[in-house]
């Protein structure tokens, strides 16, 4: 059974910094890309950003580019957010997600949509006060 479980949210004041992260068990973790998406209430989930399985290459929505930073631990099955310059609008429920497919060529074209991904954690809420 594939388990996500994301961890390190909370409440952080504007310009603050926060690092989720994102245990993974039930499959080998080193052979998918991995990604982290957002909901905020009322509102879609967005992406945020996404790393290949290699960890050779990462991807990050404009609204989060130059703050956040996306890695991955493959020895520890863990990937991890690092949040910087947090604001207001970051405010959100955060999940991790598994790409379906193992070591895809992936453009962030794929792994942006979360059709992309067969596996999601249960979120962690961030929030950020002005």
């Amino acid at each position: 059974q594939v388990q996500l479980v994301e961890s390190g949210g909370g409440l952080v004041q504007a310009g603050g910094s926060l690092r989720l992260s994102c245990i993974v068990s039930g499959r080998t973790f080193s052979s998918y890309a991995m990604g982290w998406f957002r909901q905020a209430p009322g509102k879609e989930r967005e992406f945020v950003a996404a790393i290949t399985w290699n960890g050779g290459t990462t991807y990050y929505a404009d609204s989060v580019k130059g703050r956040f930073t996306i890695s991955r631990d493959n020895a520890k099955n863990t990937q991890y957010l690092q949040m910087n310059g947090l604001k207001p609008e970051d405010t959100a429920v955060y999940y991790c997600a598994s790409d379906r497919r193992p070591r895809t060529i992936a453009t962030i074209n794929y792994l942006s949509r979360t059709f992309s991904y067969d596996y999601w954690g249960q979120g962690t809420q961030v929030t950020v006060s002005s």
